[in-house]
């Protein structure tokens, strides 16, 4: 079973269970799948590809962190803590994401087999780090990491 369709199927769960948040979050981001498929030139109709499902989910979760800051800049404290209760829901569908260390030691090796010692090629070996974990970490983690190499 595809992203989309484990979607659908707890989508139809939570109305069933009158949970309104998390009925709310999986018919946006089914509408967000939508809307990708509609930007590839595809029929709405079609299955979105789990890759494309994934990339939908990570903007909407970056979405919702980038809101909860907002918020409570604003003082709207009672918005945060909606955005954040669907910022819960959108990451249980994200694969595991490596830890700050384990981003670390691959920022290392990386590296070193590039031989980058220049600061100024921070965003080289940013890049560089970020094909090599495929999506398995955060890029935010993965530039925290490299600036913890230059800054040492």
């Amino acid at each position: 079973m595809n992203i989309q369709q484990q979607i659908k199927e707890q989508m139809k769960e939570s109305m069933k269970a009158h949970d309104e948040i998390k009925t709310t979050t999986l018919k946006g981001l089914l509408s967000a799948f939508t809307n990708e498929l509609v930007s590839q030139k595809k029929k709405p109709s079609e299955e979105i590809s789990n890759t494309d499902a994934l990339n939908v989910i990570k903007r909407a979760v970056k979405q919702r962190k980038d809101s909860i800051g907002q918020f409570r800049k604003g003082g709207r404290e009672d918005l945060a803590l909606s955005e954040e209760k669907e910022l819960e829901i959108l990451t249980t569908y994200l694969p595991e994401t490596m830890s700050k260390e384990e981003i670390l030691k691959v920022a290392e090796t990386k590296k070193a087999e590039l031989g980058i010692d220049d600061p100024a090629k921070k965003g080289m070996l940013t890049g560089a780090v970020i094909r090599e974990l495929g999506g398995k970490a955060d890029g935010g983690d993965v530039k925290e990491a490299v600036e913890k190499l230059f800054s040492a």
